[in-house]
């Protein structure tokens, strides 16, 4: 039997399977399942099921199958089969063959269907969609029998044989399960198990024009598959007494469904549906966006999958719902990357300095340490001559208070290089600062003033004559407020879209140690933050992007808005 980590306590949902292991409940099996619908790109939300489902397969030596529930041919893709297989094996879990499809047994579904038309348990309804909505009732009333609902177990199955053969219209009738049109329970008011759809299905084709209901589907499903723990998210707590109906008409294997607290971050939307929006109307670049929740847009920021499951572990598995601070998994990144990044010098907005007495033909080659985390990455060879690049932020001609970077006359310390004083700005016609002149002290390289004098600031840099271009995408939150999606006042979470969630500057300066770095490779740039490389990365010039800060600026801001009201 599994146990829990040692600074973790069982979740409920491992006591339940502790339980039954103990009992020898499933003859000792552990069998989950992955069933997400193939109608878009998996986003962090998933992650969280994926963890859970995949994660108890391998703590209790069980397993657990990714199903696709391609029960909807309108909205289903292979492009999105794809994404998510990829997703999956991204963050790192073996599916070692087990990769299954509704449609696989869309048959026996349909001979399931028949066996509960015969037991006079399911009827073939001709009412409109408005007309059973009607006639479903209320959470206060009952609702009604459909006119429908006596017709004969004779004239039920021509029927239904006859929507099989596509006899009838999209939406002129409906299979209807017969349960208690008087339930408390909506789900269980005669609903519908399968709609006629005559669409083309992304692996069968035109093969059927009947398609099942998710309700349907997914107990049986579970069943033909042997799964043991059916987890699913909350939302499906209403539906278990209509799965259990299913399985308990039809005498078949019956797995157990549990529900948990799906995955919801402040300052973004989870709704495949609004995620989409954001895709088509042109708000993202894309499903990858590194804006985007999703786990190819994570992927693409420069997110690595142990942070992400790091952070699935560290939030936990709860029976409410709740809504976790997105800082959480920056912080989860964070902590991941500081670990295995290597660090590089990059100047985002350079400043060009000129040293004057140090000689103009020379080039030195300095000692930088590639990761003060991890010991075992040892060190590179970073160029230094007379011309450099400096942050443009690092430098002001008039600096305020406990401002102790670079200003006229003030020394400051170049980052494994050597100590620098600002004798003279260089201005264009526009009176903008172009350039600075600088000297420097020899006796400072690599270390302290042999005279003991200290700086309070040290700065990276960048060899003018050695330095790489690139661009660098800085992003941001895409959206302003903590709770896009959940405006009363009418507003459209588009409304909140925030318009600096992406600054692209195309002028930036890199060590040329990163000459070779390849699309998905993480560096840490000094004390700017966390960098990916990008895709649309070139010969002639390297794109990054920002996975994310060194610190949380966000909380910083929430802090002063605080404190100013």
């Amino acid at each position: 039997m599994a146990t829990a980590d040692a600074d973790r306590p069982l979740n409920f949902i491992q006591e339940i399977i502790e339980e039954d292991l103990r009992t020898g409940k499933w003859d000792g099996r552990v069998h989950t399942r992955f069933p997400p619908e193939p109608n878009g790109y998996l986003h962090i939300g998933h992650a969280k099921s994926i963890c859970l489902n995949f994660g108890l397969g391998e703590q209790y030596n069980g397993k657990c199958t990714l199903r696709f529930d391609d029960t909807n041919p309108i909205k289903e893709e292979d492009e999105y089969v794809n994404s998510i297989t990829e997703d999956i094996r991204w963050l790192g879990y073996d599916l070692e063959g087990r990769v299954l499809f509704a449609s696989d047994y869309f048959e026996q579904m349909y001979d399931y269907a028949v066996q509960l038309i015969k037991a006079g348990k399911a009827y073939v309804c001709d009412l409109s969609a408005e007309e059973t909505r009607q006639y479903r009732g209320t959470l206060t009333e009952p609702g009604k029998n459909s006119p429908y609902r006596d017709r004969s177990v004779d004239e039920n199955l021509d029927l239904f044989d006859r929507m099989r053969k596509g006899e009838f219209p999209d939406g002129s009738r409906t299979l209807r399960a017969k349960v208690d049109m008087a339930s408390p329970n909506l789900n269980m008011r005669d609903p519908v198990i399968y709609r006629i759809l005559h669409a083309e299905h992304h692996r069968s084709g035109d093969a059927w024009c009947v398609y099942p209901m998710y309700d349907w589907a997914h107990g049986l499903e579970d069943s033909i598959e042997g799964i043991t723990h059916s987890i699913c998210t909350l939302e499906f707590e209403n539906h278990r007494p209509l799965y259990d109906w299913f399985l308990d008409q039809l005498g078949v294997y019956h797995p157990q469904q549990i529900e948990f607290a799906r995955l919801e971050l402040n300052y973004t939307v989870m709704s495949k549906r609004k995620l989409l929006e954001l895709v088509q109307e042109g708000h993202v670049s894309g499903w990858d966006d590194p804006r985007m929740p999703t786990l190819s847009g994570l992927r693409r920021r420069g997110y690595t999958p142990e942070s992400i499951r790091n952070f699935c572990a560290d939030i936990g598995v709860a029976k409410f719902n709740s809504v976790i601070d997105v800082v959480r998994l920056e912080n989860a990144v964070r902590d991941d990357l500081n670990k295995r990044a290597p660090r590089v010098m990059g100047v985002l907005r350079p400043l060009k300095v000129v040293i004057e007495n140090y000689p103009e033909d020379q080039t030195e080659e300095l000692e930088a340490i590639n990761n003060p985390e991890d010991p075992a990455a040892g060190t590179r060879k970073v160029p230094f001559g007379r011309v450099l690049y400096i942050e443009r932020d690092d430098f002001l001609e008039e600096p305020p208070r406990k401002f102790f970077r670079l200003a006229p006359g003030r020394e400051v310390r170049l980052r494994y290089a050597y100590f620098i004083t600002c004798q003279d700005v260089v201005k264009d016609d526009n009176g903008d600062v172009v350039e600075l002149r600088c000297t420097y002290d020899p006796a400072t390289k690599g270390g302290d003033a042999p005279d003991g004098r200290k700086v309070k600031a040290t700065l990276h840099w960048v060899s003018a004559a050695h330095a790489l271009d690139a661009e660098v995408r800085l992003y941001d939150r895409l959206f302003t407020v903590e709770n896009p999606g959940g405006a009363k006042d009418g507003t459209d979470y588009k409304d909140f879209l925030n318009p600096d969630s992406l600054e692209a500057l195309t002028h930036c300066k890199l060590e040329p140690t990163l000459a070779d770095a390849s699309p998905g490779e993480r560096f840490q740039f000094e004390r700017q933050g966390y960098f990916c490389v990008d895709p649309d990365s070139t010969d002639a010039i390297l794109v990054f992007n920002r996975t994310v800060s060194l610190k949380d600026t966000w909380a910083k801001i929430a802090r002063r808005q605080k404190k100013s009201k």
